[in-house]
């Protein structure tokens, strides 16, 4: 169906149009209705997409609906017309070449390495994530999906169905904590009490800026991750951590709280000792997905996958290993 959310006037403005109404197809059923419009409006900031569900502007089936509401195969969404400028010609398109290392694709599953500094989906800021990324170089894929997200400063695997039946059973193997997710992280300090189960609350909020932020606080969201030292030096440590829930934030929070704060953490961390190990050549932060672990959702079958650290990361373990890395 021809998008008719907007037609572009010449000179960048654009003229509003009638609405349309799109018709759910299986590849699209049980998605929720917010991540549908995502996809159907490209281009139109994630903010205005929930005004207009907030507003009732989108209907399905001739019916509000929460942001929330799963659709179905064959259900009618009415997507009213939308108002969008004329994007620049240096963020029309990602690039064709998405320039992110695959290490394992299947008909059912891509996973994928990702780096630092790239988000996995576009919005505050960010023209392209890894999704719209891959969904630009592969045009002919019908369904691409995130199953989990990584912070954007966070490098390592990332898992993206191909299928809807593929998200839906690893979504619900995420819930049922039957997905081993294995992290690597440096922090501030000589942790000396050994392997340790942390369980704490922890509640999202929005900073005075705008900026969203979490903090441990009674009544939050449980969650528990289980840290065990890897390498401990005076002044810092290598952690392998493993999440039993993916809580926003969670492994650079928790630790924060434990004043074992991440190292290079712009959020959380400590700002001068990053600056001062910014100079030493690190300037990001040391967290790293290394490995997974799960049944294949199509055959039933246990996969493993790992990710290497960085070389950035492995270069400034050298420089522990070597009595050159702890600024003074």
């Amino acid at each position: 169906m021809e998008n008719e959310g907007f037609r572009q006037r010449a000179g960048g403005a654009a003229a509003p149009a009638r609405s349309r109404v799109a018709v759910v197809d299986e590849a699209s059923a049980g998605q929720r209705i917010d991540n549908f419009l995502l996809r159907e409006l490209k281009g139109v900031p994630r903010s205005h997409v929930y005004r207009l569900l907030r507003g009732g502007e989108v209907r399905v089936n001739s019916r509000r609906v929460a942001a929330t509401a799963r659709l179905a195969a064959g259900d009618r969404v009415r997507i009213p017309p939308v108002r969008v400028a004329r994007p620049s010609a240096a963020r029309t398109r990602p690039p064709r070449d998405p320039g992110l290392p695959i290490v394992f694709e299947d008909a059912a599953l891509l996973v994928v390495d990702k780096p630092a500094g790239v988000a996995v989906h576009g919005g505050s800021g960010v023209s392209f994530g890894v999704i719209e990324r891959l969904r630009h170089a592969r045009p002919q894929a019908a369904f691409l999906e995130l199953v989990h997200r990584l912070d954007r400063e966070t490098s390592g695997l990332l898992l993206v169905a191909k299928k809807r039946s593929a998200l839906t059973a690893l979504h619900a193997a995420l819930r049922a904590g039957r997905v081993d997710k294995r992290y690597l992280v440096l922090v501030k300090g000589s942790w000396r009490r050994g392997a340790r189960d942390v369980v704490l609350p922890l509640r999202r909020h929005l900073s005075a800026a705008g900026e969203r932020r979490v903090s441990v606080e009674p009544g939050g969201q449980a969650s528990r991750t289980r840290f065990a030292p890897v390498r401990v030096w005076d002044r810092f440590t290598l952690l392998a951590a493993e999440l039993d829930t993916g809580r926003t934030h969670q492994i650079r929070v928790q630790l924060a709280h434990l004043g074992f704060p991440v190292v290079g953490d712009d959020k959380y961390g400590d700002f001068e000792l990053n600056r001062a190990l910014a100079r030493q050549g690190l300037r990001r932060m040391f967290l790293h997905a290394a490995e997974l672990a799960f049944d294949h959702p199509a055959t039933g079958q246990p996969v493993s996958f790992e990710a290497p650290l960085p070389e950035e990361l492995r270069r400034f373990l050298a420089q522990l290993e070597a009595g050159h890395g702890a600024p003074l």
